[in-house]
């Protein structure tokens, strides 16, 4: 197997093009044809990562966290950036960042989070816009049923819980065949009327050159009239964050000491008690101060995050209880996440867990 293989699956699971644009995910190094040897899931590269791999003969590092963000100039040394790269390359081994774009996803970053609280009910905090697109054609009565087949097979027409989703009015349709043309029906030269059927579906963005490529293809016309909008609606399964409830409501304190517990914290950093019961719950992986007001939108009584800055307390205004449990600890469990995606995919594949804790931060207590 070589290490496309496991690239490009985990591409369907978070596809690249949900990346934010400042970020770099991806294959950052290594040859994408090169035989796999093993693969080692960690949150973090670093040099001893790179050594663990090595010592465990693993040619691959599948990471949350790009070790390349911006370009590098030079490779001296001069940084534990440089240092991992250089001894990365030397030693043959790749590495895989999914970072965003796993963030992204409904069933990425948070949905671990939201296991270890166990919360139900859990969707999307921000929905991502423009995810979507509706793509227009017009086919013969007798051919649009084979075109809605393809388009569904190419991934369109999925509304949430519904797939084969269209929409379909039957019209006359007009054209006229000039020289050089292979009309499907119809005379070169004379203007022909043909029954036809306007479908319309929706599909995801990334998704566009598949369900044109297949339109095309099962389309019976030589020339396929058709056109593609971009629309405003959400991909209810794609955005920032995660909301969602609690079996039963707890009190603030009970809710921390449960933040301590689950994630292995020594400390939580969060606003004044609100002296309100919990039930609903809003969380987003790393750094997710940005996500605030969408918390509070959604009916949160606590939102859960890591990277809170001292002014950023103030913003929470006593409208929602704001816990900063950490970076690292709050995306520690994407390392089960990666390395269970793996294994059930590739299940007589070597995939092992990094035993390496790459958290930079220490607590004195």
């Amino acid at each position: 197997m070589k290490i496309k293989d496991i690239t490009q699956f985990l591409e369907t699971v978070a596809p690249l093009d949900l990346q934010e644009s400042y970020d770099n995910a991806g294959l950052v190094v290594g040859d994408a044809q090169t035989e796999c040897s093993g693969v080692i899931t960690s949150l973090d590269v670093t040099e001893e990562v790179i050594q663990e791999a090595i010592d465990k003969k693993c040619n691959l590092v599948v990471a949350h966290h790009p070790i390349i963000f911006k370009g590098l100039k030079k490779l001296n040394g001069k940084n534990y950036v440089e240092r991992t790269v250089m001894m990365a390359i030397k030693n043959d081994i790749a590495i895989y960042a999914i970072h965003t774009n796993l963030d992204n996803v409904l069933e990425g970053v948070n949905q671990k989070i939201a296991e270890r609280l166990q919360l139900q009910n859990c969707k999307v905090l921000s929905p991502r816009e423009g995810t979507l697109e509706k793509l227009v054609t017009f086919a013969p009565v007798d051919k649009a049923a084979t075109v809605r087949n393809a388009l569904f097979t190419a991934g369109a027409g999925t509304i949430g819980n519904y797939d084969q989703c269209s929409y379909n009015v039957e019209g006359t349709g007009t054209f006229r065949a000039l020289e050089g043309s292979n009309p499907y029906v119809g005379q070169k030269g004379t203007q022909h009327e043909e029954e036809e059927v306007r479908i319309e579906v929706i599909f995801p963005s990334r998704l566009q050159s598949t369900v044109i490529e297949a339109l095309k293809k099962a389309h019976p016309y030589e020339e396929v009239a058709f056109y593609v909008q971009s629309l405003k609606n959400t991909l209810e399964t794609v955005g920032s964050g995660l909301v969602g409830e609690l079996p039963s409501a707890l009190s603030e304190n009970e809710l921390l000491q449960l933040l301590k517990s689950a994630f292995h914290v020594k400390v939580i950093r969060h606003t004044e008690f609100l002296n309100k019961p919990v039930k609903k719950i809003a969380v987003c992986g790393g750094s997710g101060f940005f996500l605030l007001p969408a918390a509070i939108a959604s009916g949160a009584q606590v939102y859960i995050t890591g990277d809170v800055k001292y002014h950023e307390f103030f913003d929470a205004d006593k409208r929602i209880l704001l816990a900063d449990i950490g970076h690292y600890e709050s995306e520690q469990f994407t390392i089960e996440l990666l390395t269970k995606l793996l294994q059930e995919k590739f299940s007589n594949f070597a995939v092992q867990k990094t035993e390496i804790n790459t958290n930079p931060v220490r607590y004195f207590s």
